[in-house]
């Protein structure tokens, strides 16, 4: 799909933001092995998440519901069926890499794969632990999807991380379930601690001391009613368009507001960025509130170390940001974006460029000045949905009518992205 955008005069209004896909994944993954069913509203619709619903569905769990409530009839750690075919993750790794968990233990063997750019995507990282707990999984190259796993009994671990990554913290913490004894994973830095909350919440006993988050195995998860907030991800791509359009004022209500993710909101009021959270709540062990966001006039700023692993999510969409500001943007020890649905850098400074914006690409990042206007060019989101939204907010600043090719990859994480931009500009 191509999509052609205008210059927006401001941003405003309220926006009503999806679920979040990080919490999302794991109630799905987590209500399908707790005892009962599981009631989630505010669902993602996004189509990762749903391939999670898919996967889940092959192992014999029952999922009831259609948009964005859905019920999933749990059974229990050992309730798991062996699937038919292979299951299919689409284009999500968060499905992959949490869902390998589980089935690394189950007592009978599955495949999982995905498409074309899942299949291009590294796995080496959950293969290593899960081969220590005693799983035994094949890769295609040793490295790439489909993953045939062999479950089977598993031992308790004591991983330390070598990278930081939720995703690969949680598949060891699902593993850890099933295991006889203390599973603990020891993070180089903190990571987003959605799979904690979300296990605490069914019953798991989790334990945290400074960077080492400990699971007991073999507790008796119980089925929640649970609500997700709504997607501090997607709310960024609506937060960096009115920061970014002179005479913006937006309000984005019930957004996660998990201090592991609100790194986003913490660099933003760095840079002088006037964003106010009049109202916060607790829901199901997250907090959540709502978001006020006003144009600003912003310094610029520097993204590395333990803070790259906190915003690698929202990277693209600041690095648009960067070149209105300042003194721009300079990011470091991000070489993951390269393993992402794209290379993230990469495709960041080719779209950059496109728009007439000067931006140096370094093998773990990239350096965008600040001070600089966008023109209006012919886009591409190279099949990434975060790429697609991301410069869709560098178009509303350009200074002419801007095109993006494969817009419809927004729909990964955000299937109404285009309808939701629309309203407020």
């Amino acid at each position: 799909m191509t999509k052609k955008i205008c210059p927006a005069a401001a941003i405003r209004g309220v926006v009503q933001l999806p679920g979040d896909k990080s919490i999302s994944h794991r109630y799905a993954m987590i209500g399908a092995i707790a005892e009962g069913a599981t009631r989630i509203r505010n669902y993602s619709a996004g189509a990762d998440c749903h391939s999670t619903l898919d996967c889940i569905r092959a192992l014999g769990i029952k999922v009831a519901g259609e948009g964005t409530e859905f019920t999933i009839e749990g059974r229990g750690l050992d309730g798991l069926r062996q699937p038919v075919r292979d299951l299919d993750a689409g284009n999500s790794g968060s499905t992959i890499r949490m869902l390998s968990g589980i089935l690394a233990a189950q007592p009978f063997p599955s495949r999982i794969g995905g498409d074309e750019s899942l299949s291009r995507r590294p796995m080496q990282r959950i293969m290593q632990p899960l081969a220590a707990m005693g799983a035994s999984i094949r890769a295609r190259e040793d490295k790439f999807p489909p993953l045939e796993i062999q479950g089977g009994a598993l031992r308790p671990i004591d991983y330390e991380m070598p990278v930081p990554s939720a995703q690969v913290k949680t598949c060891v913490l699902f593993a850890g379930l099933y295991a006889d004894g203390e599973t603990s994973v020891t993070e180089p830095v903190r990571s987003r601690d959605h799979t904690e909350i979300a296990l605490r919440e069914f019953g798991a006993p989790v334990t945290v001391a400074g960077r080492k988050i400990t699971v007991a195995g073999r507790p008796r998860l119980e089925a929640r009613d649970v609500t997700v907030p709504s997607d501090l991800s997607s709310a960024a791509f609506f937060l960096e368009a009115a920061l970014l359009i002179p005479g913006s004022r937006l309000s984005i209500p019930g957004v996660g507001l998990n201090p592991t993710r609100s790194a986003l909101l913490d660099f933003l009021g760095g840079m002088g960025a006037r964003i106010r959270l009049p109202q916060v709540e607790s829901s199901s062990g997250e907090l959540v509130g709502e978001i006020v966001v006003e144009h600003s006039d912003l310094t610029g700023g520097v993204i590395e170390g333990g803070l790259t692993a906190a915003l690698i999510d929202e990277i693209p969409v600041l690095a648009v940001l960067g070149a209105a500001t300042r003194d721009g943007l300079l990011v470091k020890d991000a070489s993951e974006l390269r393993i992402k649905e794209t290379d993230r850098i990469r495709t960041i400074c080719d779209n950059l460029r496109r728009m007439g914006v000067a931006v140096e690409e370094h093998a773990d990042g990239l350096a965008v000045g600040g001070r600089q206007k966008f023109h209006a060019a012919e886009l591409d989101s190279f099949g990434d949905h975060r790429i697609a939204m991301a410069f869709a907010v560098a178009a509303l600043a350009a200074d002419g009518e801007s095109v993006i090719h494969g817009a419809d990859a927004a729909s990964v994480s955000f299937p109404r992205f285009w309808d939701t931009l629309a309203a407020v500009t």
